[in-house]
């Protein structure tokens, strides 16, 4: 659910299933073995107040329960904070690493074997966020953040061990492969057959039509309520998963250290990221080689911890940093070591220029824009098509070639309520189990179909589609809810200036919509080192080029590790079921037999 858009402006929120029952699981049980009458009549004024401890509910449990269909945010989360992040900086010294000859090695003199590695990802979406709120440019936001994380006047300058994170990466530079990997989905998917299961045997590619699988908030629904859209769903890593493969893969070889030793924070914009982190698929378990650790080893998150871009003012207000003055420029080169493998060094360093972070891509990474842009380069002459839907928020699109015939569909879908009409569409026809029934019938060709209020066309079915951009909040992820909203502005702002400006007092929707927007623009609005070099080089570079590049570093990383790239790059995904309500005690013998004489017509 977004933060800056509420539920009563644009009703799209989905309620839970059923409540949340883990806290009425963790309450102790009341103890009446030492009671002189248990059924004594006490009046109201007389009972005592019970201090009970407070219910916690882990991002495990979240993922194992089908009653919450959104996010994490409406429940207590007892892990992935910025007190999380300030307790392990306290709680483990930095690992000692030696630069001799711009290479990286431990020092292991001075190891202590109790020290971590401290890493970190920051999305974009973050970046603008925090732009906005203080008047800079997304680019400053983004020396900002690593004056904090890694600098000396930042996370360094306190604390037990005076920690940082060593190395501070731009989750830009997996979303480019992402991009890449999924034009190759896509056209493999097409490649394989014209009809929609034509891939159902190829257990490696997902059916027609491939939806997204970036947004945890989707993904999350989509296992815990419709598990007929799993095999619809990308096989890809988000770029915060594989933010963190590629930094506990290659690391841990580099230095010679374990991945546990490695800890990573990733920035994000929202909640719903710290429920795919925790996710089992997303562990050391899923590209380790061997195992060497031994079989009863905890598995390894590839993602430690995540917080978004509100915690991160949390995180300065903490240890009493004021984010504004600490200083817009680049750290200094004793605070930024190289890269330990040189090779894969160009992997992070890569830079997005504007013309590929722009209002035609969108605010969720570009995925969509990737893919429509690889097929039309390969296609010469090809014209895309652009169809709006009721709402800015369904947008189809159609490549048509110089005849006029379609090459490609594909469609974009944002918040909640819109993600429920596509799911309709994708939605198998029930079959009748009477005997000789026919199966259900669609509605023919030519036969007009009323128009949905929320969709483009009742016509246009899913199947349609060859790839399908979905995002669980309205408007993109610049619009997530972790993102800082207009009052935490008010805040942050009035203690900056030392005002006191009244944080409490609702925003209206035209103030909500406004700030909404300011975001977008500064996301839209990024720059580079050096822009003019980029966009001379993305005008000279053709697509096919830029593609080919990832490819090579793709590959770089696979032989480095000896890991297959598809352990590295790919994921699963699992159909949830709830066990609310269901009785947790295995059946006896007794009553098994009970249960099946039942069921064929017996009885006792």
């Amino acid at each position: 659910m977004s933060a800056i858009l509420s539920a009563d402006d644009l009703n799209d929120f989905i309620s839970p299933g059923v409540a949340c029952i883990k806290p009425v699981e963790t309450l102790p049980s009341k103890d009446t073995k030492n009671q002189e009458d248990a059924y004594e009549v006490t009046t109201e004024d007389k009972v005592q107040p019970e201090n009970l401890p407070p219910a916690q509910i882990s991002l495990t449990d979240c993922l194992a329960c089908s009653g919450c269909v959104t996010s994490a945010e409406a429940v207590l989360i007892s892990l992935q904070s910025h007190a999380e992040v300030l307790n392990t900086l306290d709680a483990h010294p930095e690992i000692p690493l030696t630069h001799e000859h711009h290479r990286v090695t431990v020092n292991n003199a001075e190891d202590s074997g109790e020290g971590k590695i401290f890493v970190a990802s920051v999305s974009p979406q973050v970046r603008a966020s925090l732009a906005t709120i203080y008047g800079i440019s997304e680019k400053e936001a983004g020396y900002m953040i690593n004056q904090l994380l890694s600098g000396p006047q930042g996370l360094r300058d306190g604390g037990k061990h005076g920690n940082g994170f060593t190395w501070v990466v731009d989750t830009n530079a997996m979303r480019e492969a992402v991009l890449v990997l999924t034009a190759d989905e896509v056209s493999d998917s097409l490649s394989s057959g014209e009809s929609s299961t034509a891939s159902e045997s190829d257990d490696s590619l997902p059916k027609r039509p491939i939806l997204s699988s970036a947004c945890p908030g989707w993904i999350c629904y989509a296992e815990k309520t419709h598990p007929f859209i799993l095999p619809h769903l990308s096989r890809l890593k988000s770029p915060q998963a594989l933010s963190g493969t590629f930094l506990k893969t290659v690391l841990s070889k580099s230095l010679g250290v374990h991945p546990s030793r490695i800890w990573h924070l990733a920035v994000m914009p929202c909640f719903d990221k710290k429920l795919e982190a925790s996710r089992e698929e997303l562990t050391d378990v899923s590209w380790r080689q061997g195992d060497s650790t031994g079989s009863e080893a905890q598995p390894v998150r590839d993602v430690d911890c995540v917080i978004t871009a509100r915690e991160l003012l949390s995180l300065a207000s903490s240890r009493g940093f004021s984010l504004p003055n600490l200083p817009l420029q680049p750290l200094p080169s004793s605070f930024t070591p190289p890269f330990p493998e040189k090779t894969l060094d160009s992997f992070l360093s890569f830079k997005r220029s504007r013309a590929e972070q722009s209002l035609a891509t969108g605010t969720s990474g570009g995925y969509l824009h990737h893919v429509l842009m690889t097929f039309q380069s390969r296609n010469p002459g090809s014209e895309l098509v652009i169809n709006r839907g009721r709402n800015v928020d369904v947008v189809e699109y159609a490549l048509m070639s110089q005849e006029g015939q379609t090459i490609l569909k594909a469609a974009r879908y944002y918040g909640f309520r819109n993600i429920q009409n596509l799911v309709r569409k994708l939605k198998p026809a029930r079959v009748s189990r009477l005997p000789g029934a026919k199966p259900a019938a669609r509605p023919a060709a030519g036969r007009r179909q009323p128009i949905s209020r929320n969709a483009v066309s009742t016509n246009s079915s899913g199947s349609d589609y060859a790839y399908v951009e979905v995002m669980a909040c309205p408007g993109g992820c610049t619009n997530g809810g972790g993102q800082i909203r207009v009052e935490d502005a008010r805040e942050a702002i009035g203690s900056s200036q030392g005002l006191t400006l009244d944080a409490s007092m609702k925003p209206s929707p035209h103030e909500q919509r406004a700030w909404l927007a300011r975001v977008d623009e500064a996301y839209f609005s990024m720059e580079s080192e050096s822009e003019s070099e980029l966009e001379t080089q993305s005008q000279l570079s053709p697509l096919a080029d830029k593609e080919a590049k990832i490819h090579e570093r793709l590959r770089s990383w696979s032989e480095y590790m000896d890991i297959p790239l598809s352990k590295l790059v790919y994921t699963t995904y699992r159909k949830v079921e709830s066990d609310v309500g269901k009785d947790q005690t295995p059946a006896n013998d007794t009553s098994r037999v009970v249960e099946l004489a039942g069921k064929i017509g017996g009885g006792w």
